[in-house]
């Protein structure tokens, strides 16, 4: 089998603050903002937890990405997810987000280009979507934990974004900045 071209398999949004989100055709990214019509977009932080700790700090998770290999991991465990069931815009598939530098950009379809910041902390509300989910979304390591909840990201330039769309991986030029949660 040969090697996966990095590309979307699935955008979703959702303009409550519900833990799953839709699926979609496709979503319209603006810079600086996220997804329009997404409860998650603007310039400061919009998840509900950390507005209640400081509303005025910046949006590092405008954007919620997830590599569908990770599905596929969880269905081998018993546990039947799909797009936007976990929260995320951007369902990926040949890319290992996890492993990205923070910096990176993402250059998706036509003219969208995101930034990583950060990787999603797996929280309590995984666990509530499924029994037993949260500890398949850590693992332990020597290096520490890694979080398999996704990546985070901000929007650098405006596009619209659709299932099929390819994905370049630009890195920073710096070396490697290990992904921590934000």
């Amino acid at each position: 089998m040969g090697v996966i071209a990095p590309s979307v398999i699935a955008v979703a949004k959702d303009g409550t603050h519900r833990f799953s989100k839709e699926v979609v055709e496709e979503i319209t990214i603006r810079a600086g903002l996220g997804v329009e019509g997404d409860a998650h977009a603007g310039e400061t932080v919009q998840h509900l937890s950390r507005v209640a700790v400081d509303p005025m700090q910046p949006n590092l998770r405008q954007i919620h990405l997830i590599h569908t290999e990770l599905f596929d991991e969880l269905r081998g465990k018993g546990y039947d997810i799909a797009s936007g069931d976990l929260g995320e815009n951007i369902t990926t598939r040949g890319i290992d987000l996890l492993g990205l530098s923070r910096d990176t950009l993402l250059h998706i379809g036509e003219s969208a280009v995101l930034r990583v910041t950060g990787l999603r902390n797996p929280c309590k509300q995984i666990e509530n979507f499924r029994t037993g989910l949260l500890g398949e979304m850590v693992e332990k390591s020597p290096e520490g934990l890694i979080r398999k909840a996704g990546i985070m990201s901000v929007v650098v330039a405006d596009g619209v974004i659709r299932a099929g769309d390819a994905i370049c991986v630009e890195a920073t030029g710096r070396g490697h900045i290990p992904l921590e949660r934000v």
